[in-house]
This record gives C-alpha cells, sequence and structure tokens, in this order.
C-alpha cells in the first residue's frame, strides 16, 4: 500500500519536473479561461457535479491541465459520491506536492501540481481499499488524454511527453 510520503515502485518513465520558465507559465496562465484559473491559480473550487471529467470512463491518464504533466491514471478514478472526480492514488507520488490548508474553518490536505504549483483539489483518508485515500479533484484542474493518444507536450520538453502514454504503463 502506498501512502502520501512513501515511494511509489513504478516502471513508468521519469518525466522533467523542473518549473516553467515565468515566460513559459504566463504563456501558459493566458490560455485559461475564467473558470480554470480560479481553481489552477487562485485554489478555487468549482461546484460539485458539474465537472466534464466526473463521467468520464475511457481508459487513459489525467493531466495537470496547465503544464501537461500526468497526474493521474483512469484506472486509479472510482466514483466517491461527492461530485467531483476521485482516484485512489496519483500516477507518481512525485507529481503532487501536498500542502496543509485550514480554510474554511477545516485542516485538509490541498493537493497541487509539483511541477507548476496548480491548486488541483484535496486528499483524504476515506476513500477504499487498499489506499485508503480520495484524491478529490476539481475537472477544470484535469486534462484528459485517451490512452491511445500522445500526452500534452506544453513545454516542449519531449518524450515521454509528447508520446502515448500506454506506451509506459
Amino acid at each position: 500500500m502506498v501512502r502520501r510520503g512513501e515511494q511509489a515502485v513504478s516502471n513508468r518513465p521519469t518525466f522533467d519536473l523542473s518549473p516553467p520558465t515565468p515566460l513559459q507559465f504566463d504563456t501558459l496562465a493566458a490560455g485559461l479561461t475564467a473558470d480554470e484559473r480560479q481553481v489552477l491559480l487562485d485554489h478555487g473550487t468549482e461546484s460539485p457535479f458539474c465537472g466534464v471529467l466526473l463521467s468520464e470512463k475511457r481508459a487513459g491518464v489525467y493531466c495537470c491541465r496547465l503544464c501537461g504533466l500526468p497526474l493521474f491514471l483512469a484506472g486509479n478514478k472510482f466514483d466517491s459520491r461527492t461530485g467531483w472526480p476521485s482516484f485512489t492514488t496519483p500516477f507518481d507520488e512525485k507529481h503532487l506536492a501536498y500542502v496543509r490548508d485550514s480554510s474554511y474553518g477545516m485542516v485538509r490536505t490541498e493537493i497541487r501540481c509539483v511541477r507548476c504549483g496548480s491548486h488541483q483539489g484535496h486528499v483524504f483518508d476515506d476513500g477504499p481499499p487498499p489506499t485508503h485515500q480520495r484524491y478529490c479533484i476539481n475537472s477544470v484542474s484535469l486534462q484528459f488524454v485517451a490512452s491511445t493518444d500522445p500526452l500534452p507536450d506544453k513545454l516542449d520538453r519531449g518524450a515521454p511527453e509528447g508520446a502515448v502514454w500506454n506506451l509506459f504503463a
């Protein structure tokens, strides 16, 4: 069982986790909608049961909407009945940053993309076995990529970005 802070064992390729340059970041941010900007950059939350990825059932990978880093596999998605896409484990633990969030009178763990720092959602310890984790993620924070399609390469970093992810699964 992999818990936050533990190393996941994986045969997946290594991604360049260095942050985008300020110019790259500004260029990526300029392409966001108002709703995406409010969640990703201002750490907001979309309304429950409205996200376009809530009912997505195809095989694939969920990437950061801002920088394109793979964050979750579709096979780890489950229906938490909370109104947001939920996952039991990340694509790779190193792809997420965990930040204490004490907003709204509660203490939670915020999830951010480790590469660009964009807000994704929160993780809770009430998920299903075997991880007992529920990564509760905003749809507007994610970009779904079908298993037959190439991963986004928004920062022009080359393979494995820009390659079909299923080759590395």
